[in-house]
């Protein structure tokens, strides 16, 4: 079993008929945690979202939607609090930026329900919801308590700049994670951000293997053993939201599909064993890149376009 932990929210997405500021906004359901755990039940791996969703119509469209696409609620906590919104634009080539409106939304009141469930493998966890407060401090503890559980630690920091007040100090709860991390995804963009020079600064301070993505450019996986990467699978692409949080979703899927979702498990995978992983998470970004909103794929549309 999975655990993803952290927010869902609202996209609020230009209408693909014109993409023009000023223009209407269409609703789509997301936020990085809520993504993850939406590809993995669509993936078929079990997986259970850990999250505080609000009672009005957003949180329980979204709700709904993760229970029909096979994931287990159990430990969504709910609140009257409003669902955080993000206002997308996309530029001419499809890529997001967002501005979140966050204060006082349900997600940031998450409380700790206490050690997870044994059947627990994994612990997912990254964006707005390791940088909110109070929220962001459950979801440390929560981090460092299943670490010492044995349990793999699954990280996409997925870095929103505008969100980070104080970004020395992020940086450095950052490091202080690291430890406890078996698998970090990070895009390219993220890890200039957080100041990586070499993925080895990362493995030295003790995570178990770095997926960093390229966009367009790619994967590539750097372990103790060594490094592979893999193209990017290409495709029309529609916009990109929701595109990093499948490719997480994937690594994990696949890592699982290989018997190693463990604390370390990553780390020991061999050289064709993390080129199926990075090569299963590259296609199923292609398919979310293809669709409006973050819309990730079925394993059957995996297995057919493999």
């Amino acid at each position: 079993m999975i655990v993803v932990g952290g927010e869902s929210l609202v996209d609020l997405v230009p209408s693909p008929a014109t993409r023009e500021p000023g223009g209407p906004l269409l609703p789509r359901w997301g936020g990085g945690p809520y993504n993850v755990a939406i590809a993995l039940g669509r993936l078929g791996v079990p997986v259970k979202f850990l999250s505080r969703m609000s009672t009005d119509p957003f949180g329980t469209a979204m709700l709904e939607r993760a229970q029909r696409s096979g994931v287990d609620t159990s430990l969504v906590q709910r609140g009257d609090e409003p669902t955080t919104l993000s206002v997308v634009s996309l530029d001419a080539a499809g890529a997001a930026r967002y501005g979140f409106y966050t204060e006082g939304t349900a997600d940031r009141l998450v409380a700790d329900p206490g050690p997870l469930p044994a059947d627990t493998s994994a612990v997912a966890l990254g964006t707005l919801s390791l940088v909110l407060e109070p929220g962001a401090s459950v979801y440390q503890q929560i981090l460092l308590r299943e670490s010492r559980a044995g349990r793999l630690i699954s990280l996409d920091p997925n870095i929103r700049p505008d969100l980070i007040e104080e970004p020395d100090a992020y940086r450095a709860r950052f490091h202080g994670w690291l430890p406890s991390v078996g698998l970090l995804k990070v895009s390219d963009e993220d890890a200039d951000w957080l100041g990586m020079s070499h993925p080895n600064e990362w493995l030295n301070a003790g995570v178990g293997a770095i997926v960093i993505t390229r966009g367009g450019g790619g994967l590539s996986v750097a372990t103790g053993r060594g490094t592979v990467e893999v193209p990017a699978v290409p495709t029309e692409v529609v916009d990109t939201i929701g595109a990093g949080d499948t490719a997480h979703a994937a690594l994990l899927a696949r890592i699982y599909a290989h018997g190693a979702l463990r604390a370390q498990g990553p780390a020991t995978l061999s050289e064709d064993g993390w080129r199926d992983v990075l090569e299963f998470a590259a296609l199923a970004a292609s398919r979310t890149c293809a669709r409006a909103g973050a819309e990730p794929p079925t394993a059957a549309e995996l297995s057919a376009a493999r």
